[in-house]
């Protein structure tokens, strides 16, 4: 009797491991199927943003609540110990594509591999539409609203600096979390970097005593000419006539010294009228950059056309023509009969 039902309970235990382990596999199948299989986003490419501070708890419930994770969260967080990562996410942006799995997800969410957004500073804008360009953008933190630019800079850590030109003009590759400071950090390192660089490879005998004279001078020729083709040779216009003591006689300088006032014509008492950038009043190069210039316009300046050119005068198609004496300028002013507002260029309007 008594070895009856040692062998019935010997029985009932096997089939107990045995149904255990059937359990078992079933739930290690389960598991493994639900770390592989696609998260239901719909089959399309969602943008997913993970807040600072959250977990992996956080994230996995709310995939759920998203009906994006239709298992046990128990699954995906075991798989968060069992890889050691519970304490590597990064907060940010991310895109999950149709076909990720939770397992590929786990990977993005600890790699950092966050959404990449874009902001452009455009070639020849000016410090108030750099920062006008920066406040309409929806992806930046917005921390500098409300500081003068002197305040700006000095969150820079380039107090005194004046900030026209000093900001490379690019497409800037930023997340969600960017402020704006940390752009303008950007751009304005990026600036030193190539501006330096050019110096470097500067050519011979130029007018500038440094490297922010040259800066000043390719803003001048970013805002004077559209053209790639031409800027060396508008900034071996401007060298020369730096080199005989000529003014430079530049409309954009002039535009930039009226400021806000400023209603798209230029008259002669704006010629006339002295401010540090009219450059048909004072001689040399204006105290500052008047624009951002880009890389074309900087390597122009520091490696100007070798002309005997001593003017230019707009065709009206975006181009120049260039000229040796006042008397073939004064010619070509007339050809192209530009009236009081003008085209630009060195001594366009011949104010001596």
């Amino acid at each position: 009797m008594i070895a009856r039902l040692l062998a019935v309970l010997v029985r009932l235990f096997f089939l107990a491991v045995l149904g255990a382990g059937f359990v078992a596999v079933a739930i290690y199948n389960d598991y493994h199927a639900a770390l592989n299989e696609p998260l239901a986003t719909g089959g399309k490419p969602v943008t997913y943003t993970v807040e600072p501070g959250s977990n992996f708890r956080t994230v996995v419930n709310d995939l759920r609540e998203r009906g994006w994770w239709a298992h046990p969260s128990r699954y995906f967080l075991w798989q968060v110990r069992q890889r050691g990562i519970g304490g590597k996410l990064k907060s940010g942006e991310y895109e999950i594509v149709p076909g990720m799995t939770a397992l590929q997800l786990m990977d993005q969410l600890v790699s950092g591999r966050t959404v990449q957004h874009q902001v452009t500073l455009l070639e020849g804008w000016t410090f108030a539409q750099v920062r006008a360009g920066i406040e309409r953008s929806d992806v930046l933190q917005q921390t500098l609203r409300g500081l003068d630019d002197a305040a700006v800079m000095d969150r820079l850590g380039h107090a005194g600096q004046h900030p026209e030109g000093r900001f490379f003009p690019d497409t800037y590759h930023v997340t969600r979390q960017t402020t704006d400071l940390d752009l303008l950090r950007r751009a304005h390192g990026r600036m030193e970097e190539v501006l330096r660089a050019a110096w470097n490879k500067r050519a011979g005998g130029l007018p500038y005593r440094n490297a922010d004279e040259a800066l000043i001078m390719a803003s001048i020729v970013e805002k004077e000419t559209g053209l790639a083709a031409e800027r060396p040779r508008i900034a071996g216009v401007f060298v020369q006539r730096l080199k005989r003591g000529m003014k430079l006689q530049t409309d954009p300088t002039v535009i930039y010294g009226i400021g806000r006032s400023y209603d798209g014509n230029i008259r002669r008492k704006d010629l006339e009228t002295d401010t540090p950038y009219n450059t048909y009043t004072r001689d040399g190069l204006p105290p500052t950059p008047i624009a951002m210039p880009g890389r074309d316009a900087i390597e122009a300046a520091l490696n100007p056309a070798d002309t005997d050119a001593l003017y230019f005068v707009a065709r009206g198609d975006g181009s120049h023509v260039f000229s040796r004496t006042l008397e073939e300028h004064n010619q070509a002013v007339a050809k192209y009969q530009f009236g009081p507002a003008g085209g630009k260029g060195a001594g366009e309007r011949v104010v001596q």
